[in-house]
């Protein structure tokens, strides 16, 4: 099983009544608000976190991208990987993923990456999304029904730019080129792994079993809430004759270890509410006629929501659940190691899940807890759960960073705990 760290950029900094007084901390959050000193800081903080995380053992450093919000400031997840690609060793730079039908012309994403694999030795993970409806279709002004005809016109580009070996035309619906001709190249050919978020629309499962990509679901409500459609996924790949490797599905899990039980609670309580309270999303913005099909949406209403209810939703979000009924809902894992790596074994199987993506510092968390985080996952968690799907091969984690980390992992801090 692979671990990959992650954590959105959270700005921590937004006063205690933001719930209460703004609708929404996406697409249009007073910038008033927000102090671009402290916000540099922050991206230092999460670079030394990162770095950290290569050092401790994980498969890879994860970065995405967002706009026009205080829940997630990496508007370009390029430029994060380009600092992490140039100050680390060993686990892959995932980059999941860039928003890729937002970019005239495409081709600067395929320079980007290529040049995050070179620099990087050939760690590069390249995820292509969709983008949440406040990024691309309120931030960025992208008409919904346009949204997937770009997509996949961007991505075929992108591909074929990476492989040709001679100058092209493209005179595609959306973008016009005289010449391409990529420099630099991507050192993993014919290109690197690729991995395509989602949150479960029919078409995006088409996509990666016709081309045996890396699907994620990356939901912050855990095992409970994400069972219906994971269970989904699986079925409709089966159906399908798809890959059925555990490899190709990653899922995102906030995790907060500590010594005891007690501890985390202590440690990690706060900032937990904090990540589930500072993230209102007006209703206005989340589901513009056209971003789903309707294939889609009779599908998500159809698998429901699984043993998550809306008012625990409600409840989560407005701060009305205590640290453990977080924990009891799915929405977290907490406590020592050895609790921590038996939920995640039963979610890992349950799910069939082979690409963990464990968020370590969420929300106001300050650094030294993120780091302990960092420490205690890495060196108490992960060495206990490699054994999961050991037998399956992975193609969608680059040779060389799997090579490096198995070199390179640390030794158990403890047993037992």
């Amino acid at each position: 099983m692979k671990f990959h760290w992650f954590a959105e950029v959270t700005y921590p900094h937004l006063p205690a009544d933001f719930p209460q007084k703004h609708k929404s901390a996406w697409v249009d959050p007073p910038v008033s608000l927000m102090d671009p000193t402290k916000v540099g800081e922050m991206y230092r903080m999460f670079l030394r976190l990162m770095e950290q995380a290569d050092r401790e053992g994980f498969d890879g450093l994860a970065v995405n991208e967002h706009h026009q919000t205080a829940f997630a400031m990496s508007p370009s997840p390029n430029l994060l990987a380009a600092s992490l690609a140039g100050t680390t060793e060993n686990a892959a730079i995932l980059v999941i993923g860039d928003s890729i039908a937002l970019y005239n012309p495409p081709t600067r994403v395929a320079e980007e990456m290529a040049y995050l694999d070179c620099l990087s030795g050939g760690r590069l993970i390249a995820g292509f999304v969709f983008g949440t409806p406040m990024d691309s279709v309120f931030s960025y002004g992208t008409p919904p029904v346009e949204l997937r005809e770009r997509f996949h016109e961007a991505r075929n580009l992108i591909l074929r730019s990476w492989q040709e070996q001679e100058p092209f035309a493209h005179n595609g619906k959306y973008n016009k080129l005289r010449y391409v001709n990529v420099w630099p190249r991507p050192v993993q050919q014919p290109r690197p792994p690729v991995w395509v978020p989602g949150s479960g629309s029919i078409e995006t499962w088409d996509l990666v079993i016709d081309e045996n990509y890396c699907y994620g679901h990356l939901s912050f409500s855990g095992l409970g809430s994400a069972k219906p459609l994971v269970d989904g996924f699986w079925e409709y790949v089966d159906k399908r004759g798809g890959d059925m490797n555990p490899n190709r599905m990653a899922f995102t899990q906030i995790c907060c270890v500590a010594e005891t039980e007690e501890q985390a609670e202590k440690d990690y309580a706060e900032a937990v509410r904090y990540f589930y309270t500072h993230n209102p999303t007006s209703p206005a913005y989340v589901q513009p006629p056209g971003y789903h099909t309707q294939a889609t949406l009779q599908a998500q209403m159809a698998r429901g929501g699984g043993r998550l209810t809306n008012e625990d939703r409600m409840k989560a979000a407005r701060g009305e659940l205590s640290f453990w009924e977080y924990d009891e809902k799915g929405f977290i894992i907490a406590g020592t190691p050895k609790r921590v790596r038996e939920r995640i074994r039963e979610l890992a199987t349950s799910l069939r899940v082979g690409q963990l993506i464990p968020t370590l510092h969420m929300g106001n968390l300050p650094e030294e807890t993120a780091a302990k985080n960092t420490e205690l996952f890495g060196r108490e968690v992960i060495p206990y759960l490699r054994d999961l799907w050991a037998d399956q091969p992975d193609h969608w984690t680059p040779q060389v960073s799997q090579q490096r980390v198995a070199a390179n992992a640390p030794t158990p801090a403890g047993v037992g705990r």
